[in-house]
């Protein structure tokens, strides 16, 4: 159903519900006032709340998941960007969004990484079983050797794992932490470290 703006009632709800997120930026919505006059503080305010959930997320998720126009999006990121609310930064193929100043070159790099299902599923695997072997995460996420290969070596690459004795995740507490802090945008298998994740911290005073 459609409102008597034009504005999609689906769609508002959407935004709506990632702008009260948002909104608890002081850098965005009540600072942007030339947004509120003219009726764009929901979508940026939502933009915003969305990343802080959904940190890593790619200019097209954002466009979809937020049911947001391809200019709409690019003016509202590029606003947010000037307002150093958010900050991009080049991921292959894609650019990526996070919140500003939140986290630094590796963390933007493994959420990249995790942003994408193989990788991240064989990330989760080994933070789950540390080992476990190139055949235990071809089992478990039901992909071919030679898949596993492939993204280990971009991994290893990347400085997110080692392949100097078995394979090993590099930083494994900051993963751990990026997984579980944001599980719920990563699916059931980072639900699922998240809900065990005490197990697999040691606290050290």
């Amino acid at each position: 159903m459609t409102a008597p703006d034009g504005v999609d009632d689906e769609k508002r709800a959407t935004l709506r519900r990632f702008a009260a997120l948002g909104a608890a930026s002081p850098l965005v919505g009540r600072s942007d006032s030339a947004a509120a006059d003219t009726g764009e503080s929901d979508a940026r305010d939502a933009i915003a709340g969305y990343l802080s959930t959904t940190p890593g997320a790619h200019f097209s998720k954002i466009r979809d998941d937020l049911q947001l126009g391809t200019g709409e999006t690019q003016h509202h990121l590029r606003r947010l960007e000037e307002l150093e609310a958010i900050e991009r930064y080049r991921d292959g193929d894609y650019k990526r969004f996070v919140t500003a100043g939140r986290f630094d070159e590796f963390e933007k790099r493994a959420l990249g990484y995790l942003r994408r299902e193989t990788p991240r599923g064989m990330l989760i695997e080994l933070l789950l079983n540390s080992d476990a072997t190139a055949g235990d995460l071809a089992t478990a996420l039901e992909v071919s050797p030679p898949t596993v290969s492939k993204y280990a070596g971009e991994l290893e690459e990347a400085g997110l794992l080692s392949r100097d004795d078995g394979y090993a995740v590099e930083r494994p507490e900051t993963v751990l932490v990026l997984v579980v802090g944001h599980a719920d945008s990563f699916g059931d298998r980072a639900r699922t470290l998240a809900r065990d994740a005490d197990q697999f911290l040691e606290y050290q005073p």
